[in-house]
C-alpha cells in the first residue's frame, strides 16, 4: 500500500491491525534531478518504446525460492536475539503499544531471505539489523508526546538496537 500525507483529501490512516499485516515499510523518497529528467524523457518518448516482458521465473520456480528461505538456517541464540529486541519494544518508556508476534515473525522472514539473497544458508546477526527499521517502525504505537515527530518510531528501534546485546555466533 501507499501511504500519503493524513492532510491529501481522500486518503484515511490504516488501523494498528492493518499495519501489522505489511512485512515491511520502505520510504523511497523523491527522485534525484537527474532520474526525474529520465522519468520524463521516458514518458516523452513512450510511443517508440518496445515493451516487452519476459518472466524471470514460473509458479515451481518461485515456490522452490520459498523453500529455499525457509532451509535458511537460523541459530537459536539468534531466535533468542529477535525476540529480545520485540520484547524491548514492548518494555520501551517512548512505545506504548511494541511490536506483535508477526514483527518476530517478519523480521525472521526478511532475515532469512536476506542470507538466501547473500548466498549463504545461515542468517547473521547483521541480517537481522538489517531488517529492524523497514520490519518494525510501522508496528509500534509510540507515546502521544511523540506523534508529531516522523521519525520517532526509527530513533527508538535504532537506539533499541544499540541496547540489546548482539549474540557471538559460534561455528558460522
Amino acid at each position: 500500500a501507499t501511504q500519503n500525507p493524513i492532510e491529501y483529501e481522500g486518503t484515511f490512516p490504516l488501523t494498528e491491525a492493518q499495519l501489522d499485516r505489511f512485512i515491511m515499510k520502505i520510504s523511497v523518497g523523491y527522485p534525484s534531478a537527474k532520474e526525474e529528467q529520465e522519468i520524463l524523457r521516458r514518458r516523452r518518448e513512450r510511443r517508440t518504446d518496445a515493451q516487452e516482458l519476459t518472466a524471470v521465473t514460473d509458479a515451481d520456480g518461485l515456490q522452490r525460492m520459498r523453500a529455499a528461505i525457509e532451509e535458511v538456517y537460523v541459530d537459536p541464540d539468534l531466535e533468542a536475539y529477535i525476540v529480545a529486541i520485540i520484547s524491548e519494544t514492548r518494555r520501551n518508556r517512548k512505545v506504548s503499544v511494541g511490536s506483535s508476534p508477526r514483527g518476530t515473525l517478519a523480521l525472521l522472514k526478511l532475515s532469512r531471505a536476506w542470507a538466501a539473497l547473500h548466498g549463504r544458508a545461515f542468517v547473521l546477526p547483521d541480517d537481522v539489523k538489517t531488517f529492524i527499521l523497514p520490519a518494525l517502525s510501522h508496528r509500534l504505537i509510540l507515546e502521544p508526546d511523540l506523534w508529531t515527530d516522523r521519525a520517532a518510531a526509527n530513533d527508538v528501534l535504532s537506539e533499541i538496537s544499540r541496547q540489546v546485546p548482539v549474540p557471538v555466533l559460534r561455528g558460522v
